[in-house]
C-alpha cells in the first residue's frame, strides 16, 4: 500500500476502483463483507465495465450496519457466500492496481474472506486515496462525501451507503486527484465509441445512469432497485 510520503507520485492510470459494505467494523470479531463492488478505469476514465455482488454473511446484521448500507440479513440470505463468488471477483480484478478509500480497511476484509475461503491473499498494489486527500488537503474533512462536493461531483442520489455506487463516485474523485482532465489522456476504444459518457465520467455534473452489474444475469442490481424503493431518508452522512 503506497505511503503517506508517496501517495500522490506516479498514480496509476489503468486500475480497478473498489468498494465494500460490511457487517462491522473488525473481521477478526465475526464480521463479514455484504457486498463488493468494483470500476475499471483505463486512462482515469471508467470504461464501462463493473463487478457488483452482495454476499451472504452467514450471520445476523448489526443495526449500525444496517443503518449505513440498508442490507438486511433477510435480504442477504438469498445471495450466495464469498467462496462461491470469489473466482468472479478475482477474474474481474486480476493483478491490477487497487484504488480504495481507507484501503486498510476494505483490505482486512478482502484478505480475512480470502482466508476463510482458502485462497491466496491479494498481492495487488493498492492505491488509498484517504492517504492522497489527506495529503493534498492537510487539516481538511477526507471522507467520500466531502471530497464529491469539492470536486463537485454529484452525489445526491447517495442516500445510503452502496459498494458499486461509492466506487462509481470514487472513480471520479480519483481522477481530480490525480490532477483533473489532461491534455494527453489517451482514450480507451469503448470511450471512443461513446460507450460511456464522458462529460459525465469526468465530472459527474448530471446524475449517473444507473451501473451495469459483472457478471450479466446475476441479479444483483435489480435486487439493489428494489430495496433502494423501500428505504428511508439516510441516518447520517460519512
Amino acid at each position: 500500500m503506497r505511503n503517506s510520503s508517496s501517495a500522490q507520485e506516479e498514480l496509476p492510470k489503468s486500475a480497478i476502483v473498489l468498494d465494500t459494505e460490511t457487517t462491522g467494523f473488525e473481521p477478526s470479531q465475526g464480521h463479514r463483507l455484504v457486498e463488493v463492488g468494483c470500476v475499471e478505469i483505463v486512462n482515469y476514465l471508467p470504461t464501462g465495465r463493473t463487478f457488483q455482488v452482495y454476499i451472504n454473511p452467514e450471520r445476523d446484521m448489526p443495526i449500525g450496519a444496517f443503518r449505513v448500507h440498508g442490507l438486511s440479513a433477510d435480504f442477504l440470505s438469498g445471495f450466495r457466500k464469498f467462496a462461491e463468488v470469489a473466482s468472479e471477483f478475482l477474474d474481474f480484478i486480476q493483478d491490477r492496481p487497487l484504488v480504495i478509500h481507507n484501503a486498510s480497511f476494505d483490505m482486512k476484509f478482502l484478505q480475512a474472506e480470502l482466508r476463510l475461503a482458502e485462497l491466496s491473499a491479494l498481492s495487488n498494489p493498492v492505491v488509498d486515496t484517504l492517504l492522497i486527500a489527506r495529503e493534498k488537503f492537510p487539516g481538511a474533512p477526507a471522507s467520500l462525501d466531502m471530497l464529491c462536493r469539492r470536486f463537485q461531483i454529484n452525489n445526491t442520489h447517495r442516500e445510503k451507503h452502496g459498494a458499486l455506487l461509492d466506487a462509481h463516485l470514487l472513480s471520479q474523485v480519483y481522477l481530480e486527484l490525480a490532477g483533473g482532465v489532461q491534455p494527453n489522456l489517451e482514450f480507451s476504444p469503448s470511450q471512443e465509441r461513446g460507450e460511456v459518457g464522458v462529460a459525465e465520467a469526468l465530472r459527474g455534473r448530471r446524475p449517473m445512469r444507473a451501473p451495469r452489474s459483472f457478471p450479466v444475469g446475476s441479479g444483483e442490481t435489480a435486487a439493489h432497485a428494489r430495496l433502494l424503493q423501500d428505504l428511508g431518508a439516510p441516518d447520517w452522512e460519512a
